[in-house]
């Protein structure tokens, strides 16, 4: 070894900072957990009677942290490949350098995520049952656990998830396959918010949602930053760009950080006095790193990224900046893995005295009156955050349009701001409250987020404007406006947004929620709710986008199609509301019973009026619908009439002077032709105007 040391080839080049930083910032994060568990009192302490062993005592938080760490590198990683990384115009559409060593990385975080994910499933399991891995009955509980348990089941689709992804990375040579194993990434990570504390305790909701919300934005913000100091030297020229890009997405991860911990602070803190307690001082810690990382943020947009811009080279105050950055997001997630397994002050045990309320998440609500349906709330934050935040980034770009010069009609800012509201109360009033309650408010639910909610957003032209406001990529990779175009353009649009495929998929589902169990799974489980509510409202906007779609897209049906689509689904909820309102059967009967108080006849009943619902409350928003479909179409009439005047003023009227023209030849004996039939200006021969609503860019 001495000789090969005085080779003048072999000479290792040390580690640099960066390296030793990042390689420290996971044992770190190992530390800060053990160190919070051991604060709180949870470390070592078993579910059950039974002692797991100390190999699942020390090792389901350490797999947790690694879990973690590896989940927010990869989708990091795969973000910054889809999103931020500058591509090539050789071959559109292919990966460039960078791009493929994001990837190539990706790839072997994930490996190292489905691995943690693997050693957490099964710590947990013994953790939960109390069973140690080395006991004879282990793997017979452990099966059992991973599948017919609900929490084994959620960490199996997760599980598969990122294995689907892992797959898709190591093949991938295209940015649709990165953008897709990014989607299967952060699709992972939401059956992951039914761990803990938030599902089956009361306020589930809110916490199941909220914990999402956080999921996403940590991963994507940490591990975001990591590729950004990964792929410093890859970029070349375009660190600057890259960093801003990054930048952009911190600040919005930031946000949803901020606020869903709020959320999730409120269910778990009733007084500023549990703030003293081990696991009050949990949360003041990861609050304080959360605000120091937002300093940090700010100062990147302020101070750092405008040098960066300028020289590219000069990088090492944003590198020890950001490496700073991550020891501190790298003691944070130790905290937040520290919170998740210990008690808060609150209990987040489920309501055992009041099953009602169990059922619901939150007390059973008055006996329903049309006042009640106004005054009667249960905020539901998710929901309407997302609301709040699509207003106020929609008046914020319609403004910015018309600043410039543009114009942007004001009907169409009133139409979106009524259906964002119109979503909140839908989620969150009336309807929300009493939706779970009785079948009559849960059908008026359901119309208002199909019928409602979609085409007042519809109307507002939400992509439109985007295109109109977000700046086009010029490096050959692809941002938010150019994944935009792809998606409005693509063939499998093309198909979903062909009348037929878009009726069925909006009425047809009607049949396949109520009468198989699907409805039910949406009443018990949290996530059958929310797949429910993002059916209704995806269905919804794409039936009325086909009908009264201003977005750019695929060529859209002739109005007289969109009348006929639109009159038949009108007869196939009519029809649908009286095979409800005829039904002997009660849907979801077990959900009904589950909360008491109500016969069989009681609960016919109010079917019975939630099927007149279903019949009569599409018929409004159909003849205002019909409405604008018939305004569009006089409106597109004459736009064609325009043009042809204009272009008959630039040329002569020379279409009308060759008929003439052709109208004499004939006259004079010409043989062999016959008359052409004479059409309105800019009509088809089937008298149907050819769609021109501006979907200019």
């Amino acid at each position: 070894m001495a000789e090969n040391r005085d080779n003048p080839a072999w000479n290792p080049t040390p580690p640099s900072f960066t390296a030793i930083a990042l390689t420290l910032a996971v044992p770190l994060a190992v530390a800060a957990t053990l160190l919070g568990l051991s604060l709180t009192g949870e470390l070592g302490r078993g579910q059950l009677l039974t002692n797991p062993g100390e190999l699942v005592t020390w090792g389901l938080p350490i797999a947790r942290v690694l879990h973690d760490a590896a989940a927010s590198v990869t989708i990091g990683l795969l973000l910054a490949a889809t999103f931020w990384l500058p591509g090539q115009k050789i071959v559109p559409g292919l990966l460039s350098f960078s791009q493929a060593k994001a990837v190539w990385w990706a790839s072997w975080s994930a490996a190292v995520w489905l691995a943690a994910g693997i050693a957490v499933l099964i710590f947990t399991a013994a953790n939960s049952i109390g069973v140690p891995l080395t006991a004879p009955s282990f793997p017979t509980t452990f099966v059992f656990y991973a599948t017919q348990l609900e929490l084994g089941q959620t960490m199996l689709v997760s599980m598969g998830c990122v294995a689907a992804a892992l797959s898709i990375a190591l093949l991938a040579r295209r940015q649709s396959w990165v953008a897709t194993a990014a989607v299967l990434c952060v699709a992972a990570l939401l059956p992951l918010s039914l761990s803990g504390h938030a599902a089956g305790s009361d306020e589930h909701g809110n916490a199941v949602n909220s914990l999402a919300i956080h999921l996403i934005g940590v991963t994507a913000w940490a591990g975001g930053l990591v590729a950004v100091i990964l792929l410093r030297k890859k970029v070349g020229a375009q660190l600057g760009a890259v960093v801003a890009r990054y930048s952009l997405l911190a600040g919005w991860a930031f946000g949803a950080v901020a606020f869903s911990g709020v959320v999730n602070a409120s269910l778990r803190i009733s007084s500023p006095a549990d703030l003293v307690t081990p696991y009050g001082i949990l949360l003041i810690v990861k609050t304080t790193a959360l605000v120091l990382l937002g300093l940090a943020g700010a100062w990147h947009r302020v101070r750092l990224i405008p040098r960066l811009r300028r020289d590219p080279s000069d990088r090492p105050a944003f590198v020890r900046l950001a490496v700073g950055e991550v020891v501190v997001m790298a003691v944070t997630m130790g905290a937040s893995v520290a919170l998740s397994r210990s008690q808060p002050p609150v209990s987040q045990e489920p309501v055992a005295d009041d099953i009602r309320h169990r059922l619901l998440g939150f007390a059973y609500p008055p006996d329903v009156t049309p006042l009640r349906m106004f005054t009667e709330w249960h905020i539901d934050w998710m929901w309407a955050g997302l609301a709040l935040v699509g207003a106020g980034w929609y008046v914020w770009a319609a403004l910015r349009v018309r600043r410039r010069g543009d114009s942007w009609p004001l009907g169409r800012i009133v139409s979106w701001v009524a259906g964002c509201a119109a979503l909140i109360y839908a989620t969150s009033g009336g309807p929300a409250v009493y939706g779970q309650v009785h079948f009559s408010t849960h059908m008026l639910q359901h119309m208002t987020l199909m019928m409602v909610v979609p085409p007042l957003l519809v109307l507002g032209g939400p992509v439109l404007l985007a295109l109109r406001t977000l700046p086009a990529r010029s490096d050959g990779g692809r941002g938010i406006r150019e994944w935009m175009l792809i998606v409005v353009h693509s063939r499998y649009l093309r198909v979903l947004s062909t009348p037929a495929v878009a009726a069925v998929l909006f009425a047809g589902s009607l049949v396949v929620f109520y009468y198989t169990g699907w409805f039910e799974w949406a009443m018990f489980a949290h996530q059958g709710h929310i797949f429910m509510t993002v059916h209704f409202l995806a269905t919804g906007y794409l039936f009325f986008w086909v009908l009264i779609g201003i977005d750019p897209g695929p060529n859209r049906p002739t109005h007289l199609m969109r009348l006929l689509v639109l009159l038949a689904t009108l007869a196939f909820h009519a029809f649908f509301g009286l095979t409800v309102m005829a039904n002997s059967a009660v849907l979801a009967e077990a959900w009904w019973t589950a909360l008491g108080g109500a016969t069989t006849a009681q609960l016919l009943a109010d079917q019975g009026v939630g099927g007149g619902i279903a019949w009569s409350a599409g018929e409004i928003p159909t003849v205002l619908i019909a409405l604008v479909v018939v305004a569009q179409w006089v409106k597109s009439d004459e736009k064609s009439a325009k043009r042809y005047d204009r272009r008959a003023e630039r040329d002569g009227d020379a279409e009308l002077v060759a008929y003439n023209s052709r109208l004499q030849r004939l006259g004079e004996g010409g043989r062999g032709e016959s008359a052409p039939e004479v059409n309105a200006p800019g009509a088809s021969v089937t008298g149907e105007s050819a769609p021109s609503e501006d979907r200019s860019l």
